[in-house]
Order: C-alpha cells, then sequence, then structure tokens
C-alpha cells in the first residue's frame, strides 16, 4: 500500500491523462467530421438552391415561347391589290391610227387585244399579266421631224412616259415605252435613260 498522497497524486495524475485523451479525442472527430451537423445541413442547403453563376461570355437560354414548332410568318398586306383602281379594265381604243392598234394588239402575251386596259385612272395599250408589265406604243416617225418639233415631242413623250410609269408602278406594274425605229428608240434612250424602251420588231404596216 502505498502512502495516501501518493495515491492522490497518481489519481490526479491519470485523470489529467484521460481528459487530454478525451479531448484530444473530440478534436480528431471534428477535424474528420469538417464541422457540425448544424453547419453541414446550412452548408448543403446553400449549395442546393444557390444559382450556378452564369459566366461572363456565357448567354442565358431564353426560355421557350411556345413558338418554337410553329415561327410566326409575317403577313403583309397586299394594299396594291386591294385598291380597286390597280385592277386593270377593259376599254375601247382611244383612236383609230390603224398601226398603232395594229402594233399594240401584237404586244406579246398582251390579254387585251383589240382593246385597251385601265390602270389607276390611266390607259394604256397593252398589259402582259404575267410579266405585270404595262405597255404604251409609239409609231411616229419622230426621228423625220424638223429639229424644233422633234425636241417638243420628244419631251412630251419623256414626260408622259414617267407619268405612266409612275402610275403603274403604284399599282405593282412594270412600264415599257414600245417604239417601231431604232432612230426613235435611241432618241428617247438619251434623252430619258431611265426610262424602258422597246424596239417592237413586229411593228410593220399590217
Amino acid at each position: 500500500m502505498a502512502a495516501p498522497e501518493i495515491i492522490v497524486g497518481a489519481v490526479i495524475v491519470v485523470g489529467v491523462v484521460a481528459v487530454a485523451v478525451a479531448v484530444k479525442e473530440a478534436l480528431d472527430t471534428h477535424e474528420f467530421r469538417g464541422s457540425s451537423p448544424e453547419e453541414l445541413d446550412s452548408e448543403s442547403q446553400t449549395t442546393k438552391f444557390a444559382p450556378r453563376a452564369i459566366s461572363a461570355n456565357q448567354k442565358p437560354k431564353p426560355e421557350p415561347s411556345g413558338q418554337d414548332w410553329f415561327p410566326p410568318v409575317p403577313h403583309e398586306p397586299r394594299t396594291r391589290e386591294r385598291r380597286p383602281e390597280c385592277s386593270p379594265k377593259r376599254v375601247p381604243p382611244k383612236g383609230g391610227n390603224v398601226l398603232h392598234n395594229w402594233c399594240a394588239d401584237n404586244v406579246p402575251f398582251n390579254a387585251f387585244r383589240g382593246a385597251n386596259v385601265l390602270v389607276n385612272g390611266k390607259t394604256y395599250d397593252a398589259l402582259q399579266p404575267a410579266a405585270r408589265t404595262l405597255w404604251e406604243v409609239k409609231t411616229t416617225a419622230i426621228e423625220t421631224y424638223n429639229p424644233f418639233v422633234q425636241r417638243t415631242e420628244l419631251q412630251k413623250q419623256v414626260e408622259e412616259g414617267r407619268r405612266e410609269r409612275d402610275l403603274a408602278t403604284t399599282c405593282g406594274y412594270d412600264f415599257v415605252v414600245g417604239v417601231r425605229t431604232e432612230a426613235h428608240e435611241q432618241l428617247l434612250r438619251n434623252t430619258a435613260p431611265d426610262l424602258k424602251v422597246v424596239l417592237m420588231t413586229w411593228c410593220q404596216e399590217p
């Protein structure tokens, strides 16, 4: 049997060692788990519900609009076709010039043979429906006129041609001036290069 003071000292030493071992085990356990259950639960909730960051170069995907399978198709109002004045109407020829009427009737694919066509308040000599082209036919021998009369008549034809072209264009039609001679064709081309001039090779004496 040891002395009482020795026994007390031994008990104290053993107690300190036991406490130290318990503390170390607790610290090891904490390091192994990383954090308390409350902290782990908080971190898991944050990770679960936190939105994923979008990089600076990545654009967010657009939400489906419900039109992925049926994209909208633009419907442009066909205003020109709805205007009644743009619908071609058959009208009697303006004059009794046999050569002029012959040349107008024989415009290729003319849908108004034996008549004129009224479009947008203007009477034209022929209409090619497939090409949507209106014609004005000129059969005057303008190259034979004296210089003053020739300039006057040429300017008149140019002004009329541009007005007729603008009226036709408003209704969605192309416009052509048909002439009988190469000299007339060249005069119009030189004076008004913006007009479409066609030499009517079929336009001869009937």
